[in-house]
């Protein structure tokens, strides 16, 4: 068992996440692929920024690696750890969503990450955290399912109760408490992530890592050529307003990111490039656009659906 965190191995992982990842979206996407963007941090780091726009696929999508650092944790990363003020630190991690142009396929997010901070009489003190969760505008139950039994099989290893856990803290974080529903379909989410065994809890982050191409590439391809046409665009248009107002108004990683000083482009890159807010809009009863709100859009356990009578 080891307790010492290797920074370095945590690293040449990330950046090797950020390739796989690149690659196979392109490799679906078949016409555009991802510009790359190095940038640096006055304040200590830097990063690699990989964005993806008009594709065939692909609206907008970005995957980014960044290794940060400071003297001081920021204020959203010590209000759980007073202990830990004023300590130096560093933060690395990949953190992606992708916008497909056609609204049958989801939107989705992905992130792991690693933080480590020193006190100036102690051990480092590190931890992990990250997941990823889905956001469908027009829902299949399948892909729902797939998804879910791909985010279960990653855990599986780990104990029987580290999926049910980390979807339930999915279902919790991913919820948008002025609209007073999800913003998806869930998956993982998990943080500060520390058993006292580095080795054995970098597996973990890993395996969550690996798995998110293997749950979104199959569904991308399932959905990439289904018929769509205005109706189905401004929807989608109008649901991705739900996803900029988590993003600004509750995700730890955007908060973090500001507060530390990070590079607004990178962090602001997972906000897709159209949306629309319309007033009190209301979907027809009965229509596929209030489906989405009542059946797919509430906190289930996808692993208990039938695929029976699915929506395909």
């Amino acid at each position: 068992m080891s307790k010492q965190p290797d920074t370095e191995a945590v690293k040449n992982y990330l950046l090797g996440l950020q390739d796989t990842i690149c690659q196979r979206l392109a490799a679906v996407d078949g016409k555009a692929s991802f510009v790359r963007d190095s940038w640096q941090r006055p304040e200590g780091g830097g990063g690699i920024s990989r964005v993806i726009t008009d594709g065939a696929v692909f609206e907008k999508g970005g995957v980014n690696f960044s290794h940060v650092m400071g003297d001081t944790m920021p204020p959203s990363a010590t209000a759980h750890r007073p202990h830990l003020a004023g300590a130096p630190w560093q933060a690395m991690g990949v953190s992606l969503v992708i916008h497909p142009e056609n609204p049958y396929v989801p939107t989705s997010h992905a992130n792991v990450r690693f933080f480590i901070a020193t006190p100036e009489h102690g051990e480092p003190v590190y931890w992990f955290g990250g997941g990823y969760d889905l956001t469908p505008y027009y829902g299949f139950d399948d892909d729902c399912v797939f998804w879910h039994e791909t985010a279960r099989n990653a855990c599986q290893p780990f104990g029987e109760e580290v999926y049910p856990r980390f979807k339930r803290w999915c279902d919790d974080y991913f919820y948008l408490k002025h609209r007073q529903e999800p913003r998806g379909v869930g998956g993982l989410f998990f943080d500060d992530h520390n058993t006292g065994d580095f080795d054995q809890d970098f597996a973990f982050m890993r395996a969550v890592g690996d798995s998110y191409v293997e749950a979104y590439e199959p569904i991308v391809r399932r959905r990439m050529d289904h018929p769509w046409g205005e109706r189905e665009r401004e929807f989608q248009l109008y649901r991705r307003g739900r996803y900029v107002e988590f993003n600004l108004v509750y995700d730890r990683g955007t908060l973090f990111g500001l507060q530390s000083g990070g590079r607004t482009e990178s962090i602001l890159m997972s906000l897709p490039p159209l949306v629309r807010w319309d007033y009190d809009r209301q979907p027809e009863p009965g229509s596929e656009e209030a489906r989405l709100t009542e059946h797919f859009l509430t906190a289930r356990d996808w692993l208990e659906v039938s695929t029976e009578g699915k929506h395909a």
